[in-house]
C-alpha cells in the first residue's frame, strides 16, 4: 500500500526500511505542501540531531532556521533507528535555480549532513550521500541532474569525486567545462546562503575555491586539516592540504552530475547487498511514476492531469 500511495504523490514523501536497523524518509520541498504540524515534527527531528552533533554551537542557516523559503526549496532525508524510532542522522539538500543555455535548471546542492555521534559507524554513508540523489534522478525521468557541493573535508571531497560524473575540481587535474564555469558563477552570485557563505567570502574561479568561507552562519563547522576526516586515498587528502587554507577557512565548490552511469555505479558498487532489494524496488516504482504514468495520463481523455485538459467532459 505504501508504494501504491507513493505512485500518486505529487510531492515526494518516501519512507522505506533501508537496512535491518535503519529506516529512511525522503521529503522533497516540504515547505511547499506539508501542513504546519507535520512540518514542525520534521524540523524537530532534524534539530534533535543537530543539537546532539554540535552541543557547544548553533547553526542558523539552511533548514535548521525554519525559513519557509528554504524549506520550499529543500530535500530532507532523515534516518531513524528502527528499534527506538529516534532520529539519528539527516541530510538537507537544496534546489538552486539557475540557467544553462537559455533554459532554467535546478542544481541539487548536497548541503548539510549530520550524524548523531552515538550512531556513527553504522554504515550510513551510502544513505546520506548518494541515496537521495539516486531517488531524485529516477523521479526526474532518469535525466541528468547537476549537483553541487561545498566542503573542506577530504573524505567528502573524495566521495563526491568518486560518486558523480564529470566532477570538477578533482585531483585528476582536469579543466572545468563551460557549463561548470557558468553554473559556478551563478551559484556564487545568487545562492551563497544555501551553504552559509557570507558576501565577504571570495571565490577563486581558477581553482573553484571559496576563500574565507565560514562567515555566513556556518562558522561552527570550520575545521582544521588535522580534525577533518580523511579519505582512504591520499590523492584527495593531498589536494585539500595543498589547495585550501584551513586557517583562513577555505572550501572547494564542486560541480558534477548524476547520470545513468553514476546511478548504475551507485547501485552496484555502493549500496550494501542486503539493502539492494529495497533500493531496486524504490527505483522501479519511481521509474514507473516518472516514465509510465505520464503516458497513461496522456491517453486518459476524461481526466485532467496538470496542464492537460480532458477531451471529454463527464455529464
Amino acid at each position: 500500500m505504501l508504494w501504491l500511495r507513493a505512485l500518486g504523490q505529487e510531492h515526494l514523501d518516501l519512507a522505506l526500511n533501508a537496512s535491518p536497523d535503519i529506516r529512511a524518509r525522503i521529503v522533497d520541498r516540504p515547505g511547499l505542501w506539508m501542513n504546519p504540524e507535520r512540518l514542525g515534527a520534521l524540523l524537530t527531528d532534524v534539530r534533535t540531531i543537530a543539537r546532539a552533533t554540535l552541543p557547544e554551537g548553533d547553526l542558523t542557516y539552511g533548514v535548521l532556521g525554519g525559513d519557509p523559503a528554504r524549506l520550499a526549496a529543500s530535500v530532507i532525508t532523515v534516518l531513524y533507528d528502527r528499534n527506538s524510532g529516534a532520529p539519528i542522522a539527516f541530510n538537507a539538500l537544496a534546489w538552486l535555480p539557475v540557467a544553462l543555455r537559455g533554459r532554467p535548471v535546478d542544481v541539487l546542492h548536497l548541503g548539510l549532513v549530520m550524524v548523531d555521534p552515538a550512531a556513527r559507524n553504522r554504515g550510513m554513508s551510502w544513505l546520506l550521500y548518494g541515496f537521495t540523489c539516486f531517488i531524485l534522478f529516477l523521479r526526474h525521468g532518469a535525466r541528468p541532474v547537476w549537483v553541487s557541493n561545498v566542503t573542506q573535508v577530504p573524505a567528502v571531497f573524495g566521495m563526491v569525486t568518486e560518486s558523480f560524473a564529470s566532477v570538477y575540481p578533482s585531483p585528476n587535474g582536469d579543466k572545468p567545462s563551460f557549463e561548470h564555469v557558468l553554473l559556478a558563477r551563478q551559484i556564487m552570485a545568487s545562492h551563497r546562503h544555501a551553504f552559509g557563505v557570507g558576501p565577504d567570502a571570495g571565490f577563486d574561479e581558477s581553482r573553484f575555491v571559496i576563500t574565507n568561507a565560514y562567515t555566513g552562519g556556518s562558522d561552527d563547522l570550520k575545521k582544521t586539516f588535522e580534525d577533518a576526516p580523511k579519505h582512504r586515498k591520499d590523492a584527495f587528502n593531498e589536494t585539500c592540504a595543498r589547495e585550501l587554507d584551513y586557517k583562513r577557512g577555505d572550501d572547494f565548490l564542486q560541480l558534477g552530475q548524476v547520470n545513468m552511469a553514476a546511478a548504475q555505479a551507485y547501485v552496484w558498487d555502493v549500496v550494501p547487498r542486503e539493502s539492494l532489494p529495497g533500493v531496486i524496488l524504490s527505483g522501479a516504482f519511481l521509474a514507473l511514476q516518472s516514465l509510465v504514468l505520464p503516458i497513461l495520463h496522456w491517453f486518459d481523455s476524461e481526466t485532467a492531469w496538470g496542464s492537460l485538459r480532458p477531451a471529454k467532459v463527464r455529464p
